[in-house]
């Protein structure tokens, strides 16, 4: 059984990983519980009633900390594929076993990247004229 310590231990770390941007699922792996304890957690820490004013607060914070993950991620991605340009994979000589799993890697990559692409360039098309 649990003490009343380690659940406000718990909760406090919790919180603290909430505040710091990461999602429920993140929270549960990383604290070793299930999401519905995450999300009971924060529960106990929300107000009964929020008010109109601290939703809007609330969803504000939310949307600028998506956008912020969006941005480093679109970062990391441009940053990664200037790192395989720079490295050269196709010019080693490797393995045909290695060769395989690099280039199916590559494809999967990209294709998932365009994927995004699309969907970015479908809901905003002005960002593709």
């Amino acid at each position: 059984m649990t003490s009343p310590a380690e659940v406000a231990t718990r909760r406090a770390k919790v919180r603290r990983l909430a505040q710091g941007g990461a999602s429920s699922r993140q929270i549960a792996a990383q604290v070793g519980v299930s999401k519905d304890t995450v999300l009971r957690d924060l529960a106990q820490d929300a107000p009964a009633e929020p008010t109109p004013e601290t939703l809007a607060q609330t969803r504000a914070a939310l949307r600028a900390q998506k956008l912020a993950q969006a941005e480093e991620a679109v970062s990391q991605a441009s940053a990664a594929v200037q790192a395989v340009i720079a490295a050269r994979p196709s010019h080693m000589i490797t393995d045909d076993a290695t060769a395989r799993r690099w280039c199916g890697a590559l494809r999967a990559a990209a294709d998932e990247l365009a994927a995004q692409a699309d969907a970015f360039a479908e809901y905003y098309a002005c960002a593709t004229a």
